[in-house]
């Protein structure tokens, strides 16, 4: 089994079959099980074949299973759906969710049945001129924090275990590399090395891209503090950053995931006294958001952010929020 198929939801995970792959039983849409052999195969191979990021493909799943779901419900084939039927969809569907989730929803539509068209299984994909809200964001709404607050719960973590020390290489990994947490969480123990005088981390972004920014003293102390701590230098193809056993502070062989680290962020921002909501995506916004106010080129900040483009990045800057409060403050009666 390709490892490409080991990560797909349990839903979507395949079995050998006479047939060749199929889904666990009851996990189909109806549509497709009533399109024939071949539609289904064209449906499974299009979540294993066209998207490789874990999370877009359950994503998408999600959003083509409802849509699916609701033609079905209104008595439509396959190749009875119409651009009206898309639009009337997305239409309803925009009531109460936010407009980058409808955008998604369209796009994982969109993306479904030109691979159906492709296939052979429609004549024309029925998405295509369907349009879906406008969405122009200038400012992201991550939370960010101080540089002073960001100090305040670095210091704040505890260090007398293996646990802290953990808690701390992780958040200040993410700090000063402006690193996504899926890439973070993904680092083996050799994806921290050493690189001349300095050391570099290697983090495994989106696309199977890697992407290797050098280490900042702060960062690089912490880490090491952590590695002979934990000892698992001796384990370079192993997760760096581990989970623990229960409640205890042992850690396993096991990575953290995502979630872990979210869990971990509230732990310890609630423990220094933070107020606000604090995420993970909150320390990649204050590292862009201090190296610019410390004179840092925009430009530079997106290529150790590994954005595309500056555009990208100058929705995490939050440098002119202090004017703004400045200014707002001449404000006197």
């Amino acid at each position: 089994m390709s490892d490409s198929i080991r990560e797909l939801p349990v839903i979507l995970r395949p079995t050998a079959a006479a047939g060749g792959l199929a889904l666990a039983e009851g996990k189909w849409p109806s549509l497709i099980v009533r399109a024939g052999a071949a539609a289904q195969e064209r449906f499974l191979e299009f979540f294993v074949a066209t998207i490789r990021n874990k999370n877009t493909r359950e994503a998408y799943f999600r959003a083509i299973s409802r849509f699916l779901k609701w033609a079905d419900e209104r008595h439509l084939e396959l190749e009875d759906i119409r651009p009206i039927h898309v639009a009337s969809y997305i239409e309803g569907f925009t009531v109460g969710l936010a407009d980058p989730s409808v955008k998604q929803h369209l796009a994982a539509i969109k993306m479904f049945f030109d691979w159906m068209v492709t296939g052979q299984i429609v004549p024309f994909n029925p998405a295509s001129s369907v349009r879906g809200p406008k969405h122009v964001v200038k400012k992201g709404k991550t939370p960010v924090m101080t540089a002073e607050e960001a100090r305040q719960l670095i210091e704040s973590i505890g260090v007398d275990s293996v646990v802290g020390l953990r808690d701390r290489a992780l958040i200040a990994t993410m700090l000063y590399s402006f690193a996504r947490v899926s890439a973070v969480v993904g680092m083996l123990v050799q994806d921290y090395y050493p690189q001349g005088k300095r050391s570099w981390i290697r983090l495994h972004e989106k696309g199977g891209k890697f992407h290797e920014v050098p280490c900042h003293h702060k960062a690089e102390e912490y880490l090491d503090a952590y590695l002979e701590a934990a000892e698992l230098r001796p384990q370079p193809k192993t997760p760096l950053f581990r989970s623990t056993r229960g409640r205890t502070i042992q850690l396993t062989e096991k990575g953290l995931s995502r979630v872990d680290a979210f869990r971990i962020v509230q732990r310890r921002a609630k423990n220094a006294g933070l107020v606000g909501h604090i995420c993970n995506h909150s320390f990649r916004a204050t590292g862009i958001t201090v190296y610019l106010e410390n004179g840092g080129a925009l430009e530079t900040a997106a290529h150790i952010a590994a954005h595309e483009s500056p555009r990208t990045t100058k929705l995490y800057d939050r440098t002119a929020d202090n004017i703004t409060l400045e200014e707002i403050e001449r404000i006197r009666f």
